[in-house]
């Protein structure tokens, strides 16, 4: 069991090295605190690789992703909308954070636990738990991907901090926003570069968006400057 806890660990980890789910997992931590995140993270991680251990050991049959990676994207597409509103608080406070950070947790794990079936961390489960000791696959599997995407948290948490709000509440919102388009993509086209020209277009998109928001603003900005303003920046 050992073995087969260390081997699925080191496995896991490096597979997660780089994926989605890492860059999601810093998204998350952008916009909530990191036990809130890791906390969700956990909890998918746990029921998916739990299945992909059964499914190793015990059925040895293939999971059909394509109907869950266009769920998974609908999903995304709607944490994007939810981000991109913000959270208000209202008078009773107390009230309003504590429903905000169950939202949260339940949002973080539904996303995670989409994104992961089929994912090639699942897949790389459900291999290693065929030949191995199935309790140190999940075990190992399980600590090996929440320590991988702990990384991801740890970066988006110092960049919280130095980034201003509405900066994390859009940055966040276009990264929820590809990771729909593209996972609803690669369910509707598996093996075609649909999820990747639709990630590239909906960068594009949004950047361009975001760039003609900022000119327009600034445009209002200066037309709203009287004169003797307009001279004085001028003269500065």
């Amino acid at each position: 069991m050992l073995s087969a806890l260390l081997l699925s660990f080191v496995v896991i980890f490096i597979a997660e090295l780089g994926d989605k789910s890492q860059l999601m997992a810093m998204t998350f931590a952008l916009r909530y605190r990191w036990y809130v995140v890791i906390g969700g993270i956990t909890v998918a991680t746990t029921v998916v690789h739990l299945l992909s251990v059964a499914v190793g050991h015990f059925l040895g049959l293939s999971i059909p992703t394509n109907l869950i990676a266009v769920i998974g994207g609908i999903a995304f597409v709607i944490f994007g909308l939810w981000t991109l509103r913000g959270d208000s608080l209202s008078d009773d406070e107390g009230q309003k954070a504590g429903r905000v950070t169950r939202s949260a947790f339940m949002a973080i794990a539904s996303a995670f636990l989409l994104a992961e079936l089929g994912d090639k961390t699942m897949l790389a489960t459900v291999t290693l738990a065929t030949d191995h000791n199935w309790i140190g696959v999940w075990i190992g599997s399980t600590v090996g991907m929440v320590a991988a995407d702990a990384l991801a948290i740890v970066l988006g948490a110092v960049l919280g901090k130095h980034l201003p709000e509405n900066v994390i509440r859009i940055g966040a919102s276009v990264l929820f926003f590809v990771f729909g388009v593209s996972l609803m993509l690669d369910g509707l086209f598996p093996g075609t570069a649909a999820a990747s020209i639709g990630a590239v277009t909906v960068i594009a998109i949004s950047a361009a968006v975001i760039t003609g928001v900022i000119l327009t603003r600034r445009r209002r900005a200066k037309a709203s400057l009287t004169p003797d303003q307009v001279t004085g920046v001028h003269e500065r």
